[in-house]
């Protein structure tokens, strides 16, 4: 298990099988499900902001579209009485760099006069594999951090019932745990209904509203969205994943995608090819369990040709960390014969200065051997094996 602050390279691989998009693009999705918004648009120069601010006409926020927290603290969200004023704030932000990403947008939306702000999301449990409700009053703060230091503040229900979804008197039911004032918890769960269409018509794995506000005039609104979206499910949606930012992805993982391979980088320095996600997570649990940490997640799928594996070989020798290659691969309709064919062109064709390590079995596994028989390849006759000379190899290397 992780340290607390910390999360596991189980998590990280979950995070790494979704998709993010931005604030505005949240909104738009929000929206659309009926979820209550300021009105605002995003704006790429500062003439534009300050064209949207005049639009509007009152005071308005701009605030960095960057797919990292923290904009705020560094900068990124900042008021504007007038359109002039946003025009300059928007100059400032624009061009800055958060947390290694440089903004190039802002959304440009009207200023809201905040009574009360609360927390509204809902995730899916990947345990349970159902959809969990999370509603806190200590909304406009970091909710990990909330449910950190103060974990009673924070309000769960699982989503039981899949075909009937959240009901309304389920939202009604959990909304009256934070808000005081009846009227504003009806507006409230109607926004949670609304949200949870939205959550499972986007196939998200992640929609959420913090904060939730309660206006002076009572009024109750999403001032902030956020949504990831399942890798999964995005077939379903040309639409969403037209909202990628590539910008914001490690280039490795587009590339991987490009050429029909699931990667996903992680911190170690043992770069793992399998095919197979269970093979892989097998594989990577292997790695931890003999004192090795893997750099990646890198599934070459279970029909592998020779020009994949070199793909995969080529993703992973881009990365610094790596230190050592283990191949591990149950040959069943993936062939080790075309596994071995593709080393040999990597090898041929790459100056590959790290050790490789590789484990076949199944399916054409002596011709694979044959044909490995002439590199300087380090063999493995079982998984365990393999991790081992993987993380002995990757040691001297260092």
């Amino acid at each position: 298990m992780a340290e607390p602050g910390q999360r596991s390279y189980h998590e990280e691989l979950h995070q790494g099988e979704e998709m993010k998009i931005h604030e505005y693009q949240a909104k738009r999705i929000f929206a659309a499900h009926g979820v209550p918004v300021p009105p605002g648009d995003i704006a790429e120069t500062p003439d534009q902001a300050c064209e949207i601010a005049r639009k509007l006409g009152k005071g308005v926020v701009v605030k960095a579209q960057v797919l990292v927290g923290g904009r705020g603290k560094a900068g990124g969200v900042k008021l504007a009485a007038t359109p002039e004023e946003a025009k300059q704030v928007a100059a400032k932000i624009l061009g800055m760099d958060i947390k290694g990403l440089i903004v190039d947008r802002v959304l440009v939306a009207e200023a809201i006069d905040i009574s009360e702000e609360y927390y509204l999301g809902i995730i899916l449990d990947r345990r349970s594999q159902k959809p969990v409700v999370m509603v806190s009053a200590a909304g406009g703060v970091d909710i990990e951090e909330v449910a950190r230091t103060t974990p009673e503040k924070i309000f769960k229900m699982t989503v039981e019932d899949s075909v009937r979804g959240l009901m309304s008197h389920q939202a009604r039911w959990i909304c009256l745990k934070i808000f005081k004032d009846k009227t504003q918890a009806l507006k409230a769960a109607k926004i949670l209904m609304s949200l949870y269409k939205a959550f499972k018509k986007s196939d998200a794995s992640l929609a959420e509203i913090n904060p939730l506000v309660v206006t002076r005039d009572g009024d109750v609104l999403a001032i902030d969205a956020k949504m990831n979206i399942d890798d999964n499910g995005l077939y379903r949606h040309a639409d969403i994943e037209g909202m990628r930012d590539l910008k914001a992805e490690d280039p490795r993982e587009t590339e991987a995608r490009a050429k029909d391979l699931s990667y996903i980088k992680l911190d170690g320095t043992i770069g793992c090819v399998v095919n197979g996600a269970g093979l892989a997570m097998a594989t990577m649990d292997l790695v931890k369990k003999y004192g090795g940490e893997p750099a990646n997640f890198l599934d070459i799928g279970g029909s592998s040709s020779p020009e994949k594996v070199e793909n995969a070989v080529r993703i992973l020798m881009t990365d610094r960390n790596v230190r050592a290659i283990y191949f591990n691969i149950f040959g069943g309709i993936t062939r080790c014969d075309d596994v071995a064919n593709g080393i040999v062109e990597a090898l041929r064709k790459m100056d590959i200065s790290v050790p490789i390590v590789i484990r076949l079995t199944g399916t054409n596994e002596e011709e694979g051997r044959r044909i490995l028989e002439k590199t300087d390849l380090v063999s493995a006759s079982s998984m365990a094996e393999g991790a081992k000379k993987a993380i002995e190899l990757a040691g001297k290397a260092s």
